[in-house]
């Protein structure tokens, strides 16, 4: 083995540790949210724009839907982060991700 070898080895050694850090960094922190089970407007998201669903719990995560102002979600669980901000798992039909939970008001009198 030279010594290129030997650095692409220590290098893709590196990023796998580094990866499999981060999947138990983000467990945990799901793990520890708190069940809702309920339905929810969204709220709080001016009429022209989109409220952005999020494959994890963060803004910067990958987007992987949206929902318009003032449809009606089904609140699955939620859980605090370390800045204070609550996140929330939501289902629209086919559609399912993490929002920000100041763009939900809870409706229990609304069938989903």
């Amino acid at each position: 083995m030279n010594r290129t070898h030997e650095k692409l080895l220590i290098a893709t050694l590196a990023g796998m540790i580094v990866a499999g850090a981060a999947v138990f960094a983000v467990q945990p922190a799901i793990a520890a949210g708190y069940d809702v089970d309920a339905p929810a407007q969204v709220t709080g998201v001016k009429s022209w724009d989109v409220l952005n669903l999020r494959k994890w719990p963060a803004s910067y995560s990958k987007k992987t839907g949206a929902l318009a102002p003032k449809v009606h979600v089904w609140v699955d669980r939620c859980i605090v982060k370390d800045d204070g901000a609550d996140w929330c798992l939501v289902e629209r039909g086919s559609q399912s991700g993490w929002v920000n939970s100041r763009f939900l008001t809870l409706a229990y009198d609304t069938d989903i």
